[in-house]
C-alpha cells in the first residue's frame, strides 16, 4: 500500500514543493489550497479548496479518507503592521489560519493514526514563534502557539507510536517575503551565515526526511533558518 499523506496551504510555495517531493516519492496525496483549486492541476492525488480554519470544511475532506500516515500542517498567512492598528477580524484570521487550522486537522487525523498504530505530523512554523518579529504579533503569537501545540501533543501521542514535529523556518525565498525590495533581500542575506535565503525545496527536502525519520524523534521544534536566529 501507497503511504498517504495530508497537506494544507499545497497550491504554492512550500507546500507545492513538499507535494511535488512526495509524489516523487511514491505518496498519495490529499491537498488542501484555500481558493485557487486550479493550481493544484497539474498534481497529483485528491484535490480540496476551503478554509483550513473551518472545522466543518475540514471534516468533509476527512470523510474521503480512509487511512493517512503524514500529516504537513503549512498553511499560513501573515500580517504586517502595528498591533494597534489591527482590527479583531485580523487578528482571527490569522490565528484562524494559522493555528486553528492544525487543532482541526490533528482532531480528524489522530483516529486514523490510532487505528493504523502509527503516523507522522509535521507542523511548518517560524523562528519569529521563539524570538517574536517586531510588526508582526499575530504571526509570531500564532507560530508560538503552534510550537507549544507540537510539543504538548508529541508527549500526548508518543504511546501511540505518533510522532508530532515542528520546523522552524527562518527566511525562505516564497510570496510571504516577496515584498522585500532588492537592497533589502541583499541586507537580509547579510544577515544569514549560510548566505542565501532559504527555497522551498530546502524546506520539502528536509519534510521528507522527517516522514522517513527514526520514530524515537519526537516532539522537536527544530530551526530551519540557515544559521540565522
Amino acid at each position: 500500500m501507497k503511504k498517504t499523506a495530508l497537506i494544507t496551504g499545497a497550491s504554492r510555495g512550500i507546500g507545492r514543493s513538499i507535494a511535488k517531493k512526495l509524489a516523487r516519492n511514491g505518496y498519495e496525496l490529499y491537498l488542501i489550497c484555500h481558493n485557487d483549486k486550479a493550481a493544484l492541476n497539474d498534481l497529483p492525488g485528491m484535490h480540496f479548496a476551503g478554509d483550513v480554519g473551518d472545522h466543518d470544511f475540514i471534516r468533509s475532506v476527512f470523510s474521503e479518507i480512509s487511512h493517512l500516515d503524514v500529516l504537513i500542517n503549512n498553511a499560513g498567512i501573515s500580517h504586517i503592521g502595528l498591533l494597534q492598528d489591527m482590527s479583531d477580524s485580523e487578528w482571527a484570521k490569522v490565528i484562524r489560519t494559522n493555528l486553528t487550522s492544525a487543532f482541526n486537522t490533528c482532531h480528524e487525523a489522530i483516529p486514523l493514526m490510532l487505528s493504523s498504530g502509527s503516523g507522522r505530523i509535521i507542523n511548518i512554523s517560524s523562528v519569529w514563534g521563539r524570538v517574536g518579529a517586531s510588526t508582526e504579533v499575530a504571526y509570531s503569537a500564532s507560530k508560538g502557539g503552534l510550537n507549544a501545540f507540537t510539543m504538548a501533543l508529541a508527549k500526548e501521542l508518543a504511546p501511540s507510536n505518533i510522532q508530532v514535529n515542528a520546523i522552524s523556518c527562518g527566511v525562505i525565498d516564497t510570496d510571504m517575503n516577496s515584498g522585500f525590495t532588492q537592497e533589502e533581500r541583499e541586507e537580509l542575506v547579510n544577515e544569514i551565515p549560510a548566505c542565501r535565503m532559504g527555497t522551498p525545496d530546502d524546506v520539502a527536502d528536509f519534510v521528507y526526511s522527517l516522514c522517513e525519520a527514526n520514530t524515537y524523534l519526537t516532539g522537536q521544534v527544530i530551526d530551519f533558518a540557515g544559521g540565522w536566529i
